[in-house]
């Protein structure tokens, strides 16, 4: 049972990215999905997660450039980033909550967790 998330690297600002997290174990059907970051000497901070009926939320920091999805027939969830800056650079990471409705945008609710995937946004 693991969340695995992919996608990472590095980009200019302004540029695109597009991170996968992929769950192996276990189906994502039921969960909501959350997508997290952590730059260094900060806290984890949550930027969007989308319920187990689709509905989305974005922290105000990501709104407007990063549209979160999920596709259940893959066991998995997206997060699409547009218009990077520096200030997204950070270790971003997958999670699932298994309340699945409502999205709560805090880690204390997301019970499985990926690694992590390194996003950095220099020119």
């Amino acid at each position: 049972v693991q969340l695995q998330a992919s996608g990472g690297g590095l980009v200019q600002p302004g540029g695109s990215l597009r991170l996968s997290c992929t769950a192996s174990g276990f189906s994502v059907n039921k969960y909501a999905f959350g997508w997290f970051r952590q730059a260094p000497g900060k806290e984890r901070e949550g930027i969007s997660c989308i319920t187990s009926d689709g509905n989305e939320e974005y922290a105000d920091s990501v709104k407007g450039r990063f549209t979160i999805s999920r596709d259940n027939s893959m066991n998995s969830g997206y997060l699409q980033m547009n218009s990077l800056k520096p200030e997204d650079t950070a270790v971003y990471y997958c999670a699932t909550d298994p309340s699945g409705i409502p999205c709560r945008l805090r880690a204390a609710y997301f019970t499985r967790w990926g690694p992590g995937t390194l996003v950095t946004v220099s020119s």
